[in-house]
């Protein structure tokens, strides 16, 4: 089992950046993939990006293709999210997940909620027009 900590979110101006990280517990961290989602008031939550547990791949929304960049250290049992040329719609939680089975292949990229069955309580990002 892994517990998950967000932390980073905050208030910014459109066009400006954000890093989130996500902090977990437990000696296997590296044999976890990553997920990171967000739900903006009244809306669902969605998928953002997911890493594979080596960090060699990764899978972005289209949303924030280009924009949004994921990255991982094992060592520190740590997942960042550098999130650059922030829009007013991206103000949402945003939530980082974990999955222990599964590897990434082509077409399959874990994109789903159902895909990480441990969760984190999430971090507000509010960006300004």
């Amino acid at each position: 089992q892994v517990q998950l900590v967000e932390s980073g979110g905050g208030l910014v101006q459109a066009g400006g950046s954000l890093r989130l990280s996500c902090a977990a517990s437990g000696r296997t961290f590296s044999s976890y993939r990553i997920g990171w989602f967000r739900q903006a008031p009244g809306r669902d939550r969605e998928f953002v990006v997911s890493i594979s547990q080596s960090g060699g791949s990764a899978y972005y929304a289209d949303s924030v293709k280009g924009r949004f960049i994921i990255s991982r250290d094992n060592a520190k049992n740590a997942v960042y999210l550098q999130m650059n040329t922030l829009e007013p719609e991206d103000t949402a939680v945003y939530y980082c997940a974990a999955g222990a089975q599964g590897a990434f292949s082509s077409g399959i990229y874990y994109t789903g909620r159902d895909d990480y069955p441990y969760w984190g309580r999430g971090t507000q990002v509010t960006v300004s027009s």
